[in-house]
């Protein structure tokens, strides 16, 4: 694998918005955030342009994330915000520039296309984490300081729970393996292609938003029949925000439904982990080692290796 240099607090983020455009007041305000920390904060051409709910066309967004690695003044490479519209940049993206300039690439939700696309194509490590939209509401030192322990080399961290949403464990057990996931829906758009993300011996962590309980378990079942669970060694599922019901109730919660999907497996599992779109939102390195250790009650996940390159 090939790690990115880790961050300071001087650092250059450069901020994109290779999806969805996010409003220009939004932007500003939460990347004042980082710069009162004192870093520098470069913006990319992609958060000025427009093209229905996509931040310009495909060949633009992708042109501005080309561009940030290209740029040797940028240390770190933010998404603005998730939304839709990762497949068709994806085919755009100059994956051997990446590969020649490695940097810090973090962001969630649509953003794991591009996250396992970078990965798997050119070696480089990438983080499943906070964007600017995660400060939308207020900043949340939680996902701040996790981030920059992972982005400035720490190794063995260990990934605590937040006191007012506490990780459940589904299945007690213990495992370490390469850490690979994201988004639900973005993960089962690649089955088929050749994108497709390899789930053997790995842990494997899950997150989605705004989804029905029958559309949540059609997604868990389709992927246990596409075999994604067959030979994992670890399943974590983030906190699934605003999954609701319909007039005619589901009568399982989401729980249950990964228990009846996946309860036969051998592996830990846990879930209401904070990854995804909820207010607690753990910097993820993918590719990375980890470990899940049930027994360990306030953080039952660890990172086991620094994610950046640090100096020997």
């Amino acid at each position: 694998m090939i790690k990115p240099k880790p961050i300071t607090e001087k650092s250059t983020i450069g901020i994109v918005s290779p999806s969805y455009w996010l409003d220009k007041k939004v932007i500003n305000r939460t990347s004042k955030y980082f710069e009162d920390i004192g870093y520098k904060i470069e913006f990319g051409l992609s958060n000025d342009l427009r093209s229905g709910p996509f931040a310009g066309t495909p060949e633009q967004r992708a042109d501005d994330i080309n561009n940030m690695f290209e740029n040797p003044d940028i240390d770190m490479v933010m998404c603005a915000r998730g939304g839709y519209g990762a497949n068709k940049v994806l085919p755009l993206i100059n994956y051997d520039l990446i590969k020649n300039n490695p940097k810090i690439f973090i962001g969630y939700s649509d953003i794991t296309a591009y996250l396992t696309s970078i990965t798997q194509k050119t070696g480089l490590v990438t983080f499943h984490g906070p964007m600017l939209t995660t400060y939308k509401k207020s900043w949340v030192s939680y996902n701040y300081d996790l981030m920059h322990s992972v982005l400035t080399g720490e190794k063995r961290i260990k990934i605590k729970e937040p006191d007012s949403s506490p990780v459940k464990v589904l299945k007690h057990g213990k495992a370490s393996a390469q850490l690979w996931g994201g988004n639900m829906t973005l993960l089962i758009n690649r089955l088929g292609t050749d994108e497709f993300l390899d789930t053997n011996d790995i842990i494997l962590f899950l997150e989605d938003i705004d989804e029905y309980l029958y559309s949540f378990e059609r997604m868990m079942v389709q992927m246990r029949t596409a075999k994604m669970f067959n030979n994992i060694r670890g399943l974590i599922i983030g906190e699934l925000k605003d999954i609701h019901d319909q007039e005619i109730q589901f009568e399982k919660s989401t729980d249950e439904i990964i228990l009846d999907t996946c309860g036969d497996l051998d592996i830990p599992i846990i879930s209401n982990f904070p990854c995804g779109h909820g207010k607690y939102q753990a910097t993820m390195p993918i590719s990375i080692d980890v470990e899940i250790d049930t027994s360990v009650k306030d953080s039952p996940v660890q990172i086991l290796s620094n994610a950046v390159e640090v100096a020997r």
